[in-house]
Parts: C-alpha cells; structure tokens; sequence
C-alpha cells in the first residue's frame, strides 16, 4: 500500500508521516498551499521535518485562490484567528487533491492528520466526516480508495509526548505565521492545554 501523506509541517502531520515510515508505507509527502497566513513558515518546518524523516521533499500543491475566495482568520489577516478559524471545505479540499493526486501516483490511499473527534471544533474533523468522504472519494476516483487518520483515537497530549520518544522537533504550529508563534490562536492553545506555550514541537 502507498498513500499520500497530507503535510502542514505541524506536530500531527509530522508524526503521522514517521508512524506510517515504521510500518514502511510507501509515502508521497503533499503540502497544500490553500493561501494560508502561515504558509511560507509552514512550508519551511515541512521541508525540513520531511528532510530529518528521510522522505521525499513535499510536492506543493498551489491553491492560493482558495484563501483569496474563503476567507477566515487562517487565510485572512483582518479577521480574528479563534473566532473566524472555521474554513470550509478546507478539509475536504485536502482530502479532494491529495486523492487526486494519489491517482496520478498510483497511491491507494490519501492520510490526513486530524486528532480525536471528542477535540473537534468544526464538521470536518469528525469520523463521520472521514467515512462520508472516503465513500465520495471511491465514487469520484473510480477506484477503491481509502482516506487514512492515524492519529483519529489521539488527544493533543498523546500526540506531544509520543512526538518526543520518536524524537519529532522543529515543527510549526501556529495559524498567524510570525516566526514567534503568536500563542492565541487554536493551534497555538492546544500546546498551552499541554503545558507547552511556544506553538512548536
């Protein structure tokens, strides 16, 4: 089986990328560029997470225009980074080109770092939502296909501390995109919910 590993540069993604490297899944790093505020920090954490990894340098999707229509506090600068931080569809997009991608590859399956559904805060970060795609998926793709989330029965804190014994560092988690991560927005607060204020793995 080989996947495509969606990568943010992020503590989740990062590890989800080294979990599926131990059971030797063949992986094909993609990095969505949706006109986030934080992708050039983004990118850079994911180039070198995949570097450390051994893994093959992301390939980028550019989707910019995304960010320009859909606009919220991770892809625009004039709203608020908790309040406006629902993006929709921005899961969903992931899930679209990676597994479009996958076909290009030749890859069965298309993973995504999303963390237990009782931490949601929006619709698309449910099972419910994951199984719903996968079916949409299999139907658009014309082929078996599976949509893979390893780290779906994670909390934030299992995620940090099995990051550490797998020797996980340098990755970016912040929604802003300063090189100081900004501690306010949701990414940011789930590492304070942890005891960790930097934003960074």
């Amino acid at each position: 089986m080989s996947t495509v590993t969606l990568v943010s540069g992020g503590l989740d993604s990062t590890l989800m990328a080294r979990l599926a490297q131990e059971i030797s899944l063949q992986q094909h790093p993609l990095f969505i560029d949706y006109g986030q505020r934080a992708r050039d920090a983004e990118l850079a954490a994911c180039r070198q997470a995949m570097t450390q990894l051994g893994l093959p340098e992301p390939r980028v999707a550019e989707l910019a225009g995304f960010g320009e229509l859909i606009r919220s506090g991770l892809t625009d600068r004039s709203k608020r980074t908790v309040e406006d931080a629902f993006t929709p569809g921005r899961n969903l997009l992931f899930l679209l080109i990676g597994a479009a991608y996958a076909v290009q590859v030749g890859a069965t399956a298309v993973s995504i770092g999303l963390l237990h559904e009782e931490t949601s805060l929006f619709p698309d970060q449910t099972k419910a939502f994951l199984s719903t795609a996968e079916a949409a998926l299999k139907v658009a793709m014309g082929r078996p296909f599976r949509v893979l989330a390893p780290l779906a029965d994670f909390h934030k804190s299992e995620v940090v501390e099995l990051a550490k014994v797998k020797g996980i560092f340098g990755t970016y988690s912040c929604h802003v995109g300063e090189e100081q991560p900004c501690g306010q927005c949701i990414a940011c607060r789930e590492f304070q919910f942890e005891g960790d204020t930097n934003g960074r793995g």
